[in-house]
């Protein structure tokens, strides 16, 4: 296999299959404990912990939560054992005593899943007058003294700092201790290094020197993309196989990974480190990476890491978040199969306001743990996300920000209630696509020819699309196509450049000139002879004919107020292209009505974007809810059950936190299609803890949830015909 087809292909493990370190082989092994733990704990101990904290007050603390798995701090930068690894610091308090084996073996007392957390990125001053080619050298040459700690320097993660000292700590670690795993923190290095071994190593694998310039669009950088992907590889493959030699079931589960195809590929078990909240955003962040990572890794366990602390870039670690901040991000993952992992800087309490909200989350989860043992998602959207869109599309003025265009798009679909998954644009072979029929893409610019075919394959088979923007424009590498890849699909062709910023831009809203009907897309915006438009539009030609809900108004001065009046009141340019193909039905919009609501939440982009998913999915979606506030709803299948998840988002502070408090949601009603050759044998609210009245013809069950503060669960017990 070439050095790069490990990364450009969809390749992906079955279940708890893991790709073989040496030669790529798939070797299979049960490893019974990765499926066990449905509640994480972590302590990360700071140095001065050793002798000052309680250790038994955790162990104490474990047991009352009901957490069956735990990370606790080892070594790398500090080690919390008595290590005979040469030059590996060991905690100035930490005597003769070892406090991570003696949380070690309580917890193991307690039956629960043990993970040795290590931080390989910084080091001391013996270490770097014994080896200074371990440090990471800047752009300007200079070996990197820590940003935050001046005693310390930065290590070089691809050089032998990782590949052989570490290697050492990590080995010796599962040598005493036989944890089940390693979990490394900021383990994949920060930003361009050009030591020694960096520039050396690069040179041989491209034969090109290391850009500083950092350039999406250079060749070089591109190579510099795919080298450091692949080092980090190598690097994984290294540390799991040593673990692996020592205590076969044990694996190496990094803090992170450049890629999500190579992290579904190689994970039994991953976790996802964002802990919270910082700046604008929304709390469906935590849902969304959960999303990312399923659409490589299938339903493999995934621990969803969460900080009883704040996240903001000042770095208050011994901080306390609000018990409404901490539950709402807590139910955003849960309701998108995250098994909750709290994470707790220092063994020493300065603030114990957290103990009984965690309390309360973990011993909720551990009574109805069987309706959380999740099988398979049943949404039938998908949004696609694009890695190779997000490394290599970029450079001109309307590309910049390009994460708006999935922002928008994540959020306009919580708005419109339609549960989804998400899909990796390099996994769109039938067998990831089978589940849904919808795929919606916003602004995928860059795409293959391979990639084309396959959603045009997926076309064929029924499947539908909504795009936006530039999608299908671009090459892989990001290079720009002479049309659409997916002309034939969107119906339209373009060789113009984009058009923007535009300013005081409108889109006409209009009923079909024959039937004097309005299409499905502008229900609700009936009485709107024209919206607000983008900010950004390129110019297509159609190639077929098409309906025309939707056309452009174009920019006209917005000052001298005197002067603000459309020069061209109507025109027959579409903003809208829609078909249906058999039983397919294609949406594409020419501009970033996806990026620009994001930008500025237009209530009437978010309705039309809404319609255009529902009519282009043309069918009974899994679960229906109609009612006030704004839900994030999921449906799951679980081994004898289903459960709908209903997070109630509902609040003032939703796009800049924290939640100060709960705003309640009134009376919804729900619509939920029964699996196939089941029936249903009971209804329960987990949250709530009622049982509803409920009715049930016809496939379907309605009924009424009274009212939603943070969180309800739908419980459907089932039984096959």
């Amino acid at each position: 296999m070439d050095r790069r087809d490990f990364i450009k292909t969809g390749m992906i493990a079955g279940a708890y299959a893991v790709v073989g370190p040496l030669k790529g082989e798939v070797v299979t092994d049960p490893a019974p404990w990765f499926d066990r733990p449905m509640r994480w704990a972590q302590l990360v101990l700071v140095e001065n912990d050793p002798g000052q904290f309680d250790p038994d007050f955790w162990l104490d603390y474990f047991r009352r939560v009901h957490a069956d798995g735990v990370c606790l701090s080892a070594g790398g930068v500090v080690a919390y054992y008595p290590t005979d690894v040469p030059l590996h610091h060991r905690s100035a308090w930490l005597g003769d005593s070892d406090p991570f084996g003696y949380l070690v073996t309580g917890c193991r007392k307690m039956d629960m899943a043990v993970i040795a957390r290590t931080d390989p990125h910084a080091t001391w001053n013996n270490l770097y007058e014994a080896h200074p080619d371990w440090i990471a050298v800047d752009s300007t040459g200079q070996k990197r003294r820590h940003w935050s700690n001046p005693d310390l320097w930065v290590t070089c993660a691809m050089g032998p700092y990782n590949f052989e000292f570490m290697t050492q700590v990590h080995k010796e670690i599962v040598t005493r201790y036989e944890v089940d795993g390693i979990f490394s923190n900021r383990w994949s290095g920060h930003g361009l290094c050009l030591c020694e071994h960096c520039v050396a190593h690069f040179k041989t694998y491209s034969g090109m020197a290391i850009s500083r310039a950092q350039d999406r669009r250079d060749p070089a950088y591109q190579e510099y993309v795919d080298w450091h992907i692949n080092r980090l590889k190598e690097l994984w493959f290294l540390w799991d196989r040593t673990i692996r030699s020592v205590k076969p079931t044990s694996r190496y589960i990094p803090n992170g990974f450049p890629d999500k195809i190579v992290t579904g590929a190689l994970s039994d078990i991953f976790f996802t480190d964002h802990q919270a909240r910082s700046g604008a955003i929304p709390p469906w962040s935590n849902g969304k990476r959960a999303k990312e990572l399923r659409a490589t890794m299938g339903m493999k366990p995934l621990g969803g890491i969460f900080s009883i602390g704040l996240e903001e870039p000042y770095r208050w670690k011994d901080s306390v978040q609000t018990e409404a901040e901490i539950r709402i991000w807590v139910a955003e993952g849960t309701a998108n199969n995250m098994r909750p992992w709290f994470a707790k800087f220092s063994g020493t309490l300065y603030d114990r306001r957290w103990l009984p909200v965690v309390e309360k989350i973990y011993g909720w989860h551990h009574r109805h743990e069987r309706y959380l043992r999740n099988t398979a998602p049943l949404a039938r959207v998908a949004m696609v996300y694009s890695e190779q869109t997000e490394r290599y599309y970029g450079g001109e003025p309307w590309q910049a920000q390009p994460s708006g265009h999935a922002q928008g798009m994540y959020h306009a679909l919580i708005e419109a209630r339609v549960p989804f998954e998400m899909v990796n644009d390099r996994l769109l072979d039938a067998d990831h696509l089978s589940p849904f029929k919808l795929l919606v893409l916003p602004n995928i610019a860059a795409l293959s020819t391979a990639q084309c075919v396959q959603l045009r394959q997926y076309v064929l088979r029924g499947g539908s699309l909504v795009a936006t923007f530039e999608t299908s424009l671009y090459d892989e590498q990001g290079k720009r196509l002479q049309d659409f890849g997916l002309a034939d699909l969107f119906g339209v062709s373009s060789h113009d450049r984009v058009q923007g910023p535009m300013k005081n831009a409108y889109l006409r809203l209009k009923p079909d000139a024959g039937t004097k009907q309005f299409h499905p897309v502008l229900a609700g915006l009936e009485d709107a002879y024209r919206i607000i438009h983008g900010i950004h539009r390129i110019p297509v030609k159609p190639t077929m004919e098409f309906p025309s809900p939707v056309t452009l108004i174009p920019s006209y001065p917005d000052l001298p107020m005197e002067h603000v009046y459309p020069r061209q009141p109507e025109t027959d340019i579409r903003e809208l292209y829609l078909q249906d193909m058999g039983h397919s039905r294609i949406a594409y919009m020419p501009w970033d009505i996806d990026r620009t609501f994001w930008k500025i939440m237009n209530a009437d982009h978010a309705r039309l974007l809404g319609n255009v998913i529902n009519w282009a999915v043309n069918e009974a979606p899994p679960v229906q809810v109609t009612g006030p506030g704004i839900l994030d709803i999921t449906v799951w299948r679980q081994k004898d059950s289903m459960t709908a998840h209903l997070v109630n988002l509902t609040n003032p502070m939703m796009m800049k936190g924290p939640f100060r408090e709960f705003i309640p949601v009134g009376q919804q009603q729900v619509q939920i299609q029964i699996p196939p050759n089941t029936t249903v044998e009971n209804i329960s609210f987990l949250v709530s803890n009622t049982t509803p009245a409920y009715r049930a013809a016809g496939g379907k069950v309605t009924l009424t949830v009274p009212s939603i503060l943070d969180h309800e669960v739908i419980a459907l017990d089932l039984a096959l015909k």
